[in-house]
């Protein structure tokens, strides 16, 4: 074995630093700013996706709420897709019509449309 000098290293082409004194000083990045940068992007694109799911969500929910209200609503007729009905109010009952609102005297609730799916789309 040989004896050599503590300042010269076995394999200095493998080692992450340098190995003698002329060798280029090695210095880490500071990147706390980009990551900052980053973070800050990458939690707006989420809070963005969550408000734009939420406010689908909502969407869903109310016509939700519409369809369960006029398939338990009276009618004596069978709906026409594409066609569109009215739905009202008397005493604690809801009622479809083709009547339209300003043809008579009834508390309106809302003007529908029944579309190739079946689901009622409010007006």
């Amino acid at each position: 074995m040989e004896n050599k000098p503590d300042n010269v290293a076995n394999n200095p082409g493998l080692l992450p630093y340098g190995s003698n004194v002329g060798a280029p000083a090695i210095k880490v990045d500071d990147i706390s700013n980009w990551k900052v940068t980053k973070v800050n992007k990458v939690n707006k694109n989420f809070e963005d996706k969550f408000k734009e799911l939420q406010e689908e969500y909502n969407e869903m929910m109310e016509e939700f709420f519409w369809n369960e209200l006029i398939y338990s609503s009276d009618f004596n007729f069978e709906p026409v897709v594409g066609e569109i009905y009215h739905l009202y109010q008397k005493n604690d009952r809801f009622f479809l019509s083709l009547v339209s609102p300003h043809e008579w005297n009834m508390k309106f609730i809302g003007t529908f449309k029944l579309n190739n799916e079946n689901i009622w789309i409010k007006k």
